[in-house]
């Protein structure tokens, strides 16, 4: 039995920068600055590292986080509790229809249900529609969306991490909070009220609570180990290499090129560039790369160039290999950012997967107008075509995340890494998952976490 929001609300994670290629940033804050150093990494993850005061502050942190639990479940239980005894009186209502998007209509194929039914989530969906209900104006309307975007971001990674049992899907599974959150932005759609509310802001805001910035194809049984490993290692603390202790911290961010114009990489990465108490000691975005390799991405070029290749929503990007774009309003910065990851202990972890270091660079050359690659990166002077991960999103969530540490910490290591594709998926288009899928994502995420292990600081 699934449980309600406002009965269960603990921790979060995240998904990938691409909705099927992956990418996460941290949220909360554990341990303060004077003991503690961080990680950040993208569907991205966060490190921090602690030193011998880590037991006392997180000793201190768990009754904080308590606190918070028990604050947010005060919430959702105060959003939830009127739903029935008011809704009628507010005059509230949903329309069987209302406009949808490219990726919302992905929705249509049955067997998106199932990630939901099949993972204790159906509860939240469920319920998501009276707690609109209960809203009596836009200002509340905004506090219940931040309130169960967070929850169902919660609900997500104590699912990966096995504080919340249910559902007959496998706990490291990304896709039940992928279709969940779609499922419940529709909902937000339907949703009639009397009073006058800024929709566009309203479906933003749940985003990003429900992907953990405030802590298109055809298949829709495609999962992404990159979520998977971000929702499974999101808040844990592993020991590095050198023997120190370590936090991760992530979120996802969604795979369409309107997000990232208006910055949501940019917010995210932000805080955790600057002095502070959640500051960041490593940074990395992660995404879905290429069939039985990780590869840890040399460069990340400043162009997209992937049409015509769609987002989720079937948007294009306005570049290809031929003529190559920069995004709209994207800040002056260099043609293409080398890695300052610890590349050599990362591809020392050659188990199950190898992992390589990936140089190669699409350019046009100072002077030049035709597109050439280059195995060994770029030359000087040239304009960016295709970073080692290509022109599309997965690309530009590691160019504008290492674009701004090189403004606010350029010493900080920080970089890419590509998984291999997660294959699997059983022949018989009915089933959603198989135990080949299964040993695969949860060897995918494991490997992950051993490269995040392999840094030294």
């Amino acid at each position: 039995m699934a449980q309600l929001p406002d009965r269960d609300v603990q921790g979060e994670v995240g998904e990938a920068a691409d909705g099927q290629r992956g990418g996460a940033v941290e949220t909360g804050e554990l341990l303060d600055g004077a003991s503690a150093r961080h990680l950040l990494s993208v569907d991205m993850t966060q490190l921090r590292r602690a030193t011998r005061r880590t037991v006392d502050r997180a000793g201190h942190a768990v009754g904080r986080a308590a606190t918070l639990t028990a604050a947010l479940a005060g919430t959702l239980a105060a959003l939830l509790a009127p739903a029935t005894a008011h809704a009628e009186r507010a005059g509230c209502r949903s329309v069987a229809a209302a406009p949808v998007d490219a990726e919302q209509a992905r929705l249509q194929d049955a067997r998106t249900a199932a990630f939901t039914e099949h993972s204790g989530f159906d509860e939240l969906l469920a319920g998501f529609p009276a707690a609109l209900c209960a809203a009596r104006n836009a200002h509340r309307a905004e506090r219940v969306v931040d309130a169960w975007g967070q929850a169902l971001w919660q609900a997500g990674v104590d699912r990966a991490q096995g504080r919340r049992p249910g559902g007959a899907l496998p706990a490291r599974d990304d896709r039940p909070l992928y279709w969940t959150r779609l499922a419940m932005t529709v909902q937000l759609a339907r949703w009639q009220p009397k009073f006058d509310v800024d929709r566009a802001d309203l479906r933003a805001r749940f985003e990003d609570a429900s992907r953990g910035l405030d802590d298109l194809d055809t298949e829709p049984r495609r999962a992404n180990p990159s979520g998977a490993a971000v929702l499974q290692l999101h808040g844990q603390r592993i020991i590095l290499a050198d023997g120190s202790t370590a936090e991760v911290r992530a979120v996802v961010l969604p795979v369409r090129y309107g997000d990232f114009d208006d910055g949501i990489v940019e917010r995210a990465f932000g805080p955790h560039l600057v002095p502070g108490a959640q500051s960041a000691d490593l940074i990395t975005s992660i995404s879905q790369g290429y069939p039985g390799k990780f590869t840890l991405e040399a460069w990340a070029g400043r162009a997209r160039s992937a049409d015509p290749a769609t987002d989720n929503v079937g948007a294009l990007s306005g570049g290809t290999l031929d003529h190559p774009v920069d995004a709209p309003g994207l800040v002056d910065g260099p043609q293409f950012i080398h890695t300052t990851l610890p590349t050599d202990a990362m591809t020392a972890v050659q188990q199950p997967y190898p992992v390589l270091l990936n140089t190669p660079v699409t350019e046009i050359p100072e002077g030049a107008t035709t597109p050439v690659t280059r195995p060994d990166g770029p030359t000087p002077g040239s304009r960016a075509v295709a970073g080692g991960g290509g022109g599309y999103l997965s690309n530009e969530v590691a160019y504008r995340s290492n674009r701004l540490r090189l403004d606010l910490a350029p010493d900080l290591p920080g970089g890419h890494l590509h998984t291999p594709v997660l294959a699997g998926l059983p022949a018989d288009q009915a089933q959603v998952t198989s135990p080949e899928f299964e040993r695969n994502e949860a060897a995918i995420s494991d490997q992950v976490g051993a490269i995040l292990r392999s840094a030294r600081f």
